[in-house]
């Protein structure tokens, strides 16, 4: 059976093609390869912008005072190669750097030398706090996304090694490793748009927001150059399957017509190959815009006819004629995916269809899916059935209720048999290898490989803090975070405000009441406890227990202890209960 919505992936596998270290892969995203391949370009004199380094560009302005830095990677090891490179063309000592946004700021300490540690950074006000929920809330969440997204724990090579990872060769080179961290962060704050001289150059810098709140687009009118994060060597993705705040069509269109009005001669993103020449821009970025366009007003046009979201992946597919540019072809994330999130973004997960609105468990729900087919055996045999009738998304779908009918160890719905979860891992074996998206394709075999018990992703379900991130952080901001890993059972009558004292650094406190943990100044607290911002790193991070640290002093507890060990017990992090 056909696929409805073939743009996500073909109903056979004539597409499928072979890569140089054996990656089978749909033959789009070996021509997609292409785009990326690593490359040090003069886009015009001056201006150079480094592809392939990693997952972004890093794009260097020479200016009558210096060397202007745009973007610094993710890892001082990444900018310590792209200066290298630079530096066969220009000489200039580097005055001045400016962030895109948060999501490669990582490599800038690459850039001191002891004379300018006092360099003008420009970067969204938004970037640091973006940083930190990174780092603290979400971080199980977003380190598991990563993993997935950008195929990090595939094989180098053979069938499911990777082939891109859709906006560069890879997320980081492995010769960068160990990836040290060297953000600093922005002096020269922008939250409107901003004019400025840097290094002797007219520079624009226009807050447009794209795949993070804190983007800005760089222009300088002098040049008829523009940097950007909204024009993607693929689609745009609008929903990103690692997990990411909404991102809304109209406010990505506002920022890709402000390119267009800028009318540059060159344009440079922070992912591909720079594009030169204004007509060719124009269309491009005219395309790039109108195809997102088109997603969001569709999207409406159903939703106001009461589709539900099976009806509206349908109902929304992008016409062919955007296969024309290189911009709006789905070798990043697809336009399905990118229309659901639409339509969560903009009314919600409820799309009318009744049984939505109150769904069984997991568990129960495919157990019932199962006995009503007549039972485990029939549910493996009409999946089996479907795969090889080319009926990938039955076959998905069915194969899935195996798996999560039953509970593994961990008390997650991911269970099975080995033959059931075999069986699974073929199905989206099969679909990595006929879809053009990258995102899809480094998902779907990083959890083949979980199926098949090659690779373990626990480590990626339990919070952990970098202890390098809570030495360089604010302790404020990672004692704040701990209220989300509150273990509601265990603090059910618990009243208690504990201040924490930072000897090196700040007062703060969290009360836990009422199963929450509120983040407050540390006022009027019932007790506290002393400690190091080197301790904090060493207890949440792992490396220390509350216990120990206690014990060889390095903790102190003032107040009621027995009720502060009560209280730091209710927390899901091992090192504080044992």
């Amino acid at each position: 059976m056909s696929s409805s919505i073939p743009a996500s992936f073909s109903p056979d596998d004539s597409v499928v093609a072979t890569g140089p270290r054996g990656q089978r892969a749909h033959q789009q995203q070996f021509t997609h390869l292409e785009r990326l391949a690593e490359g040090f370009h003069e886009v015009t004199d001056h201006v150079w912008c480094q592809v392939g380094n990693g997952l972004s560009n890093q794009t260097f302005i020479e200016g009558p005072e210096g060397l202007i830095v745009i973007d610094t990677g993710e890892s001082i090891e990444e900018m310590s190669a792209s200066l290298s490179a630079v530096r066969e063309y220009c000489s200039a000592p580097v005055t001045a750097v400016i962030y895109t946004h948060y999501h490669y700021c990582s490599g800038t300490q690459a850039l001191l030398n002891g004379q300018n540690d006092d360099m003008p950074i420009w970067g969204h006000f938004g970037i640091e706090k973006n940083l930190q929920t990174m780092a603290t809330e979400i971080s199980p969440t977003g380190g598991r996304g990563l993993v997935h997204q950008f195929s990090m724990l595939l094989p180098e090579d053979g069938p499911d090694a990777a082939a891109s990872v859709g906006l560069g060769l890879y997320y980081r080179r492995a010769e960068h490793a160990p990836f040290t961290s060297g953000f600093i962060a922005p002096n020269h704050l922008v939250s409107e748009t901003t004019e400025a001289t840097i290094a002797g150059l007219r520079v624009q810098m226009v807050p447009a927001p794209s795949d993070a709140d804190d983007n800005i687009t760089i222009f300088f009118p002098d040049l008829g150059v523009c940097v950007n994060n909204l024009v993607w060597p693929a689609l745009f993705n609008v929903f990103a399957i690692r997990g990411e705040p909404y991102r809304d069509p109209r406010v990505l269109i506002s920022g890709l017509d402000q390119i267009l009005a800028m009318n540059p001669e060159y344009l440079v993103g922070a992912h591909g190959p720079p594009i030169v020449g204004k007509d060719t821009i124009s269309a491009g970025v005219i395309d790039a815009r109108d195809a997102l366009q088109y997603l969001w007003d569709q999207t409406v046009r159903g939703v106001n006819r009461g589709l539900t979201q099976g009806e509206l992946i349908e109902f929304v597919q992008l016409p062919d004629f955007f296969e024309r540019s290189y911009l709006t072809q789905q070798n990043y994330g697809l336009v399905e995916h990118h229309v659901r999130q639409i339509h969560n973004g903009l009314v919600g997960w409820f799309d009318g269809e009744e049984s939505s609105l109150f769904p069984l468990p997991t568990v129960e729900r495919c157990q019932r899916l199962i006995d009503g087919f007549g039972g485990r055996k029939k549910v493996f045999e009409q999946a089996k059935n479907a795969l090889e009738e080319n009926d990938l998304r039955w076959a998905l779908e069915l194969a899935t209720w195996l798996i999560r009918s039953e509970e593994n160890s961990s008390g997650r719905a991911d269970g099975g048999s080995a033959e059931e979860r075999g069986l699974l891992a073929v199905v989206l074996r099969e679909i990595s290898q006929r879809t053009t998206s990258a995102n899809v394709r480094g998902w779907c075999l990083t959890r083949v490989l979980e199926l098949e018990e090659k690779i373990d992703l626990s480590r990626f379900r339990i919070h952990r803090f970098g202890r390098n991130q809570v030495l360089t952080g604010s302790a404020e901001t990672f004692i704040h975070s701990l209220k989300v890993l509150v273990d509601p059972l265990k603090t059910e009558g618990l009243n208690m405000h504990l201040r924490w004292v930072i000897t090196d650094g700040i007062t703060t406190g969290l009360w836990v009441r009422n199963c929450v943990a509120i983040p407050t100044d540390g006022s009027d607290a019932d007790a506290e406890i002393v400690l190091s911002q080197e301790v904090l790193a060493d207890l949440l991070s792992g490396r220390v227990s509350l216990s120990a640290s206690i014990d060889d002093g390095n903790i102190e507890i003032n107040g009621d202890a027995e009720r502060t060990r009560q209280l730091l017990d209710c927390f899901d992090l091992p090192s504080f209960r044992d």
